[in-house]
């Protein structure tokens, strides 16, 4: 390209010029990708201008899921179990509907910028696979926190989900968004091919049908499959488009069982949702941030593998009896929640000697039942106990559970 400098006229090329005072007219071409305009800059295809960056994918609060780093264990490891629930770390449902067991565990293993993993080790293997059964890994999202992606209008937008994975039993996975407001559902598969940490990107289109709700109950579902019985796989795996739940195409046929073998370990992190049909760098957030999000699901007086001795030092977070109503004593415990919860929580109290038994607490040395707790979002604000005496103190170990 020829250029011509002018004291007068500036900088001109063909198609473009630049004035003594600075301006910029025309169009500037650099190599065959980019584009240089009055009105920005466009990059491989990719307009990169204020409005873009201060309202796009790259601006702002992009990760929608919580714990994604996996910092946050509020509840600590679990062992070897058969049940289904929230186990290790905080936001992770343990979503077992199969024969096998497995432990539960915030893993150090993990890939490069992230200290932290969710882990499952198989410790009961399953290797006959009913037709109804199932393991998964699930994210429940609130409805009010994915209003950004318009599901269910005109306007609606894609789902970027990153991930990554590492795990001793390589083959093909189904990873799947269920909403489950409207009973819709898509799903993607991802090959892992050997045992090392890699990261995965999946880029579900948009839904026009739909909307989530705008409410704090679960709208969006993630759920990675890692056994699926015919119930679920059975048909043809729905990857094309959103559509209604029909349960034989969720997962795919091919999909491994990572339950067979006691030897298979499986392990999460990085896990990233966000608006677009892209997937940037994972957003990491401070601990503290990280926690004070996940504690509007789920707080704990401490964790309960701690008992809580009872050296006569009565705080705010003991409690002392104040009434008497028909043998059962009241007490009033002054327990403010760090966080305000998602909804009122179920709490469980234990004796602050013996963190194994629920609904028990330590009233002057002996061990009472809990016959009731009240309160709501914001806190625990007195419980019944039966048996005690009135002026007893009361100890004991509690947990509010929010969760979707």
């Amino acid at each position: 390209m020829a250029l011509t400098l002018s004291g007068t006229n500036g900088v001109v090329g063909a198609g473009f010029s630049i004035t003594p005072g600075g301006a910029v007219a025309g169009i500037v071409t650099v190599g065959a990708a980019v584009t240089i305009t009055e009105s920005g800059i466009e990059a491989s295809g990719i307009g990169i201008t204020c409005a873009s960056i201060n309202d796009g994918q790259i601006s702002g609060r992009r990760n929608i899921v919580i714990n994604g780093a996996m910092m946050v264990s509020q509840r600590g490891n679990q062992s070897a179990t058969s049940s289904a629930g929230y186990f290790a770390c905080d936001r992770f449902y343990t979503s077992n509907g199969s024969d096998a067991a497995v432990a539960v565990n915030q893993s150090t293993d993990s890939p490069d910028d992230f200290g932290f993993s969710y882990h499952l080790d198989c410790t009961t293997a399953d290797t006959s696979i009913a037709a109804g059964q199932y393991f998964l890994i699930q994210y429940r999202i609130e409805g009010q926190d994915i209003q950004r992606f318009n599901k269910g209008t005109s306007s609606a937008k894609q789902f970027a989900l990153s991930f990554y994975v590492k795990a001793t039993k390589t083959g093909l996975y189904t990873v799947e968004l269920e909403d489950t407001d409207n009973q819709r559902q898509i799903s993607k598969t991802i090959t892992v091919s050997n045992t090392d940490w890699n990261r995965y990107v999946l880029i579900f289109p948009a839904d026009t049908s739909g909307a989530f709700n705008n409410d704090q109950n679960n709208s969006l579902s993630i759920n990675w499959w890692l056994l699926a019985g015919s119930t679920y796989n059975g048909g043809t795996v729905n990857t094309s488009s959103w559509a209604s739940i029909t349960q034989a195409n969720r997962a795919s046929g091919s999909n491994v069982n990572a339950m067979d073998s006691t030897s298979n370990d499986f392990r999460l992190t990085g896990v990233q949702l966000e608006v677009g049909d892209q997937a940037t760098s994972f957003e990491h957030r401070s601990f503290g941030e990280e926690l004070s999000l996940c504690q509007r699901y789920y707080e704990t007086h401490n964790h309960l593998t701690t008992a809580k001795t009872t050296d006569g030092s009565v705080t705010s977070q003991w409690s002392t009896i104040t009434s008497n109503d028909s043998n059962t004593l009241v007490v009033s415990t002054g327990i403010i929640y760090k966080v305000p919860k998602r909804a009122s929580p179920t709490v469980t109290l234990y004796n602050s000697s013996d963190t194994t038994t629920a609904s028990r607490v330590n009233a002057q040395g002996t061990e009472r039942t809990v016959s009731a707790t009240y309160g709501g979002p914001s806190a625990l604000t007195r419980i019944y106990v039966t048996g005690a005496s009135s002026g007893n103190y009361v100890t004991f170990n509690w947990e509010a559970d929010a969760e979707l």
